[in-house]
């Protein structure tokens, strides 16, 4: 669900916007804190960055799986469920 924060902010001749402070905080935000940027359509989505496994966090063995990070051993889970066995 989208929400308006009612906040604008000009992008800079360097391309760079700033995310209010406000805003930060209340998403628990620190200086220096990775974020993701995704498209859709005519959308900027700005995400925090989560290297690891979106199932369950490793950081290692790490493969896109329709274009989301999944790990080999969650793979591994996947395919046991196909088959028709408990993970």
């Amino acid at each position: 669900m989208i929400k308006s924060t009612g906040m604008v902010r000009n992008v800079d001749s360097l391309g760079r916007i700033v995310l209010p402070k406000e805003l930060r905080r209340t998403l628990g935000m620190p200086v220096n804190e990775p974020l993701e940027i995704f498209v859709e359509g005519d959308r900027i989505i700005l995400k925090k960055y989560a290297p690891g496994c979106i199932l369950c966090g490793n950081i290692e063995g790490i493969q896109a799986f329709r274009d989301k990070a999944v790990c080999s051993s969650c793979l591994r889970d996947f395919k046991k469920v196909a088959a028709g066995s408990p993970a």
